[in-house]
């Protein structure tokens, strides 16, 4: 019987664990819960061996075993590795991240006493207080309650300790640091199964006499079969007229009329109202379609690994082409994945996938619960459901005999992950198919430069939708040049005259418009006129945006008003008077979301006007409820950020505006006018989707540069071709391969330190044609109290790079530089 097995676990460490088997042998891939540095930490098993550990190294044993079987199957272990050595990310972290089953793990911290509390303690019992001590006597009684509390060698529970001396959590901190206690975090198996209470009419019971108010309850669950959950029971009709109190149910309950179960909670797909509209598989396909169909079905029935890039333009119906080969894929006996960028398009996707392919449908995405998303994991593991719907992580659903993966926009960033595993969801996708042996389509109408130039270079299949469905017409797009506006009308307005007279003209026809004004709250900075200082986050080196409705026109800034940091969520108000030259003179500066909203009302009072960014989208249902007044024509005129450029499908939008989109060029980063142009493309094919024609009108400041001149053409492969040739003669992505290294310390003397020490190694390094831009400070200098410097390296080969970087770590390991103060973002696609 092999005698230890090796653990990876969720720590910012590049190595795996040995622990010695305890009984059951667990099987690789299952999770295991270990003791490691002070914690009872989950782990996953990657290997099972009988190698004794070398020297005289004491090995802990495993305290459990939380699964009999492997949770993960072999292609998704090999997976993890591939992700682990690609993004050079510690192996227990991409484990954590591919399996959503932290519902199923409770984690909670205990405390013991240490022996300098002991001493502490004795000595306080001898001499009394300190009076040295900078507490107040209340304070240092509250710390002897807990010592007091602690003196056995018992562990208490954090709420146990807290309700029984009354100390709150930043003095039993304050006693950790000052080594009087010792703090564990432990792990425990939970039950996670979501239940909720069912009320059951007891059969063959005879009646006897009851009130008006249990009459009506034992009516209802008549009527709803002798079975009906509690909420829905309580919120009947019936039962809300008359003002049936809760406690007659447990009556009823109590003379045995009415029994109470347990049931598995119902889970809520989601999904917008059709409104008459056709489900994406109910349309019949045109040629175009057909065509891509038959590439893609062709790819399936030869078996094997196969990469599609399929490029359609805006209303092209690539959706439709997606689910007619999701259904060849289950004909085939296969399961099928469909990723989309951001939980928002989760609603109207899974509706349709409901109304295609029914309860074989499963959900995942952050916006779930951790019980629902555990729920959902295990469907899929269990083969109950062939079809998943859902976001970057999605790509790690343990579907049984995966045929076909589908990334749908899969040029957007919300693919790349911003925390460690750094992973590209797409990227990601692309493997699994491989690992599967399975075919992979990357749907764009926009394709990221990376996927386009592997179709030129012949790695991906191209297949290409150039129409729109019914031969509808691209919208036509005009620039209005904001330089010549300003010089005409003298003053700086949000909307042009033109975009004013477009919109009133098109609301007046009953059509809708939409409206791109991609940031977010009332104004984004506030800005001293005095001496040009602008009030920034005290965590971030950035400015705080004002997200408070102003009275008026009135620009100025008022003491009182609130402030928020978009990167931290830090909030205050504004001073009365500059913190740097003590003037009153503070002004708002630059019009966001919230802004654009409130002047569209002035302008066009009787319009049905809503606002689409993540201050109105915020909780799970948000984004559903605002669609579907969208899809209704409850709303006419839709203002928002990107958020509305993504993928929605509104037949009756005619005219969209576009407003301070060009910002983004003056961004420091390579890919600023990839961005843009795909964010221009994107929400002009929101226009003229219906039987109507669309029309675009693009406010600009820089109308003659290519990026914005190629998207008013609708000229793809223009604007490839030319930012191509700009990413060669600059040696960027995907004509070299990047890496962004970040080194960050709570104090800029340490993280300088580090830089300089990294910095020094690289120069004096001999690297295999790998060029190395830095130390420098971030462009976010500082963030969420941590600063911040970078390298960024560029590489003609992967595996060059790779080596460069496991070489990096290594020297800074031995410099002493804690892994977790270093971050490597592999194919970095957010460069501040």
């Amino acid at each position: 019987m092999p005698a230890y097995c090796d653990v990876a676990l969720p720590v910012p460490l590049d190595r795996t664990f040995t622990y010695a088997v305890n009984g059951t042998v667990p099987r690789v891939g299952a999770r295991v819960l270990v003791p490691f540095s002070g914690q009872r930490l989950m782990g996953v098993v990657v290997r099972v061996h009988g190698d004794a550990p070398p020297g005289e190294i004491e090995i802990k044993p495993v305290q459990q075993v939380l699964d009999e079987a492997p949770l993960l199957p072999d292609e998704l272990m090999q997976l993890a590795t591939w992700i682990a050595q690609y993004y050079v990310a510690p192996l227990g972290e991409v484990l954590r991240g591919m399996m959503p089953l932290s519902a199923e793990v409770r984690r909670q911290f205990v405390y013991r006493i240490a022996e300098a509390g002991r001493r502490v303690l004795y000595e306080g019992a001898q001499k009394g207080s300190s009076r040295r001590s900078r507490l107040s006597p209340e304070d240092q009684n509250l710390e002897y309650a807990v010592l007091n509390y602690l003196e056995g060698d018992s562990a208490a529970k954090a709420s146990a300790l807290r309700s029984a001396t009354r100390a709150n959590k930043s003095l039993l901190d304050a006693m950790v640091r000052k080594k009087w206690l010792v703090r564990e975090a432990l792990a425990e198996e939970r039950d996670a199964r979501r239940t909720e209470r069912v009320a059951v009419l007891v059969p063959d019971t005879r009646i006897p006499k009851l009130n008006d108010n249990q009459t009506a309850i034992l009516a209802e669950l008549a009527a709803a079969g002798g079975r009906m959950r509690v909420t829905a029971l309580s919120q009947s009709a019936a039962l809300r007229e008359l003002s049936v109190p809760a406690s007659t149910l447990s009556t009823l309950v109590k003379r045995n009329l009415v029994a109470i179960e347990d049931a598995p909670e119902e889970f809520h797909l989601g999904g917008l109202p059709a409104n008459g509209k056709k489900s994406a598989h109910e349309h019949t396909l045109n040629e175009a379609q057909m065509e891509a169909l038959s590439s893609i079905a062709a790819a399936m029935s030869q078996g094997g690994f196969k990469p599609i890039l399929l490029y359609g333009v805006t209303g092209s119906g690539k959706t439709s082409v997606y689910f007619a080969a999701m259904k060849r894929a289950l004909d085939a006996g296969k399961s099928a994945l469909l990723l989309v960028p951001e939980i928002g398009l989760t609603p109207a996707m899974a509706g349709q996938m409901f109304a295609a392919f029914g309860t074989e449908v499963a959900l995942l995405h952050s916006g779930l619960t951790p019980d629902e998303r555990a729920e959902q994991w295990h469907r899929i593991r269990r083969g109950e459901a062939r079809i998943v719907v859902g976001t970057r992580s999605a790509v790690f659903a343990p579907l049984v005999n995966l045929g076909l993966i589908i990334a749908d926009e899969e040029h957007d960033s919300s693919y790349k992950q911003e925390e460690t595993p750094r992973y590209h969801g797409r990227d990601v996708a692309v493997m699994r198919a491989k690992l599967n042996s399975a075919v992979v389509v990357l749907g764009s109408a926009t394709p990221s430069l990376e996927s386009w130039s592997n179709s030129l270079r012949g790695r991906y299949q191209r297949v290409e939708m150039l129409t729109r469905v019914m031969s509808r017409p691209l919208p036509t797009v005009e620039l209005v040049d904001m330089r010549t506006e300003f010089k005409e009308t003298g003053k700086e307005d949000i909307f042009s005259r033109q975009l004013v007279g477009e919109t009133q003209s098109t609301l007046g026809r009953n059509e809708q418009v939409i409206i791109l004004l991609n940031r977010r709250g009332y104004s984004f900075t506030v800005l001293c006129r005095s001496c040009g200082e602008k009030i920034e986050c005290e965590n971030c080196a950035i400015a705080m945006t004002y997200h408070k409705p102003v009275i008026g026109t009135d620009l100025h800034a008022h003491p009182g008003d609130r402030l928020e940091c978009h990167y931290c969520g830090f909030r205050r108000s504004v001073p009365k008077t500059c913190a740097k030259c003590q003037s009153e003179h503070l002004f708002y500066l630059g019009a966001g979301s919230q802004q654009g909203e409130e002047r569209l009302q002035e302008l066009f009072p009787n319009a049905r006007i809503g606002r689409m960014d993540r201050d109105t989208v915020r909780g799970r249902g948000d984004m559903e409820r605002l669609l579907t007044r969208l899809h209704s024509g409850e709303i006419n005129l839709l203002v928002g950020t990107q958020m509305i450029a993504k993928g929605h499908d509104i037949h009756g939008v005619t005219l969209v505006g576009v407003v301070g989109a060009d910002s983004a060029l003056g961004l420091p980063d390579f890919r600023a006018a990839e961005r843009v142009f795909q964010l221009l493309t994107q929400v002009s094919g929101r226009s003229g989707r219906g039987d109507l024609p669309g029309r675009v009108l693009v406010q600009t400041y820089h109308p003659e540069h290519y990026a914005i001149q190629f998207a008013a053409t609708h000229d793809y492969a223009g604007f490839v071709a030319k930012e191509l040739e700009y990413r060669r003669w600059m040696h960027y992505p995907p004509s070299a391969v990047l890496a962004n290294i970040i080194i960050q310390s709570e104090t800029l003397q340490e993280a300088a330190a580090w830089a300089n020490t990294l910095g020094r190694w690289f120069a004096s390094a001999r690297l295999d044609k790998v060029r190395v831009l830095g130390p420098a400070a971030a462009p976010i200098a500082r963030l969420k109290r941590i600063y911040r410097f970078h390298f960024v390296l560029k590489a003609e080969r992967r595996d060059a790079l790779g080596r460069t970087l496991r070489a990096v770590l290594a020297y800074a390991e031995a410099q002493a530089i804690p892994r977790r103060n270093l971050i490597v973002d592999v194919d970095a696609v957010q460069l501040m």
